[in-house]
């Protein structure tokens, strides 16, 4: 495979738009279904979504994988993070091994899990990683460039055809991940620029760091940004100014499962950036976007909300790993039961014409002036 600007662009223009025929028919069920209009809310949301991106109205998601990246970032020479960048390499490690978090909630609940290394700072032998480094670590984006636009092209394409690799072995929802010590820095770096945000309303406390650690953090963003200054309709040059090889790599994957055609969950701050990224790049990838959890970085509500996503859960979170990810398939196989196996009102035996004058209107929420 070549990793040239022109390949990358030929993915992009692979993605296609959601079924709406597909939709429409999903939406005419739900309203057949034995139950108040709306009255289980996201679940509704979640089967008509995939009825777009699968084009069936009933679906089942069979084999799940979770895709995460790892790479180290050269800013972690600022002194952004509490964790010695030794961490990354030890959770790569781990990660395969089952020992993490997110891979003691993939094991629980049957997901795949594939460990890619795409730029940690040294070798990783570990069996079971898959090895695709594109460097061992970016250059501290204080000083110079993250890397080059020919590398940051490679990360996003490596992404994408590990995601597509998961979707021809049979695959049917992708998570994606990542695992590197200091890349909330190059998130939340990555994340002002692409929307404008002062870095200080963008940037949190990443794995727990002193007040003057997070004072120096958003002053090693703001310094970098203005040193680079990138375009922010530019994604690409964006990444390679001020990202890391990870979050190229899961915008990458976003893409490739969009062109396969099969749902994909982002996660967390890193992970929900890396989605930013990706619908940049491509606006319809946001079609085939589930996000998982509402993570405790600040950052991540102005990410989610630039592409219109509201996260299906709130449980305090902020590891990364794509840990939320796994959680989040459980839900979507509960949306997936109510479409599959739900009675319609012919079926139960229930005449809904009394259901004429409510679904006429919003007959559920109570306003000021009904009080």
């Amino acid at each position: 495979m070549e990793y040239t600007e022109n390949v990358l662009r030929q993915w992009i223009d692979a993605v296609g738009e959601p079924d709406r025929e597909a939709m429409n028919a999903a939406e005419r069920r739900q309203a057949a279904l034995a139950k108040p209009p709306g009255s289980l809310g996201t679940l509704e949301e979640l089967s008509v979504q995939l009825a777009g991106i699968t084009g069936r109205v009933k679906n089942t998601l069979g084999r799940r994988e979770i895709l995460v990246f790892c790479a180290d970032n050269g800013v972690c020479e600022e002194g952004v993070s509490s964790a010695p960048q030794s961490v990354t390499y030890a959770q790569t490690v781990n990660l395969v091994r089952g020992k993490t978090g997110a891979a003691s909630i993939a094991a629980q609940f049957g997901c795949g899990l594939r460990i890619c290394d795409v730029g940690v700072a040294v070798p990783v032998r570990e069996p079971g990683v898959i090895g695709r480094k594109i460097a061992p670590g970016t250059k501290n984006i204080l000083k110079e460039p993250a890397m080059t636009r020919e590398d940051a092209v490679r990360a996003i394409l490596t992404g994408a055809e590990l995601a597509a690799e998961s979707v021809r072995g049979g695959a049917e929802v992708l998570g994606v991940g990542e695992m590197g010590i200091g890349n909330t820095t190059t998130a939340s770096a990555v994340l002002s620029v692409l929307t404008g945000a002062d870095p200080k309303a963008v940037t949190g406390r990443g794995g727990g760091i002193t007040d003057e650690t997070f004072l120096r953090k958003i002053d090693v963003i703001r310094r970098s940004i203005a040193r680079g200054n990138p375009d922010p309709g530019d994604p690409v040059g964006v990444l390679a100014e001020v990202g890391g090889f990870d979050i190229a790599a899961m915008a990458g994957a976003y893409i490739g499962a969009a062109r396969g055609r099969v749902p994909v969950i982002a996660d967390g701050f890193i992970s929900i950036v890396a989605a930013l990224c990706a619908v940049r790049l491509c606006p319809r990838v946001r079609a085939f976007l589930i996000p998982s959890h509402a993570s405790y970085e600040i950052g991540y509500r102005i990410a989610a909300e630039e592409m219109g996503l509201k996260p299906l859960f709130d449980l305090g979170m902020r590891l990364g790993e794509g840990s939320g990810t796994p959680i989040a398939m459980q839900i979507l196989d509960a949306a997936c039961a109510v479409m599959n196996r739900m009675a319609t009102f012919d079926e139960a035996g229930i005449d809904d014409g009394y259901l004429e004058p409510i679904r006429a209107a919003d007959s559920f929420t109570v306003r000021e002036e009904d009080e």
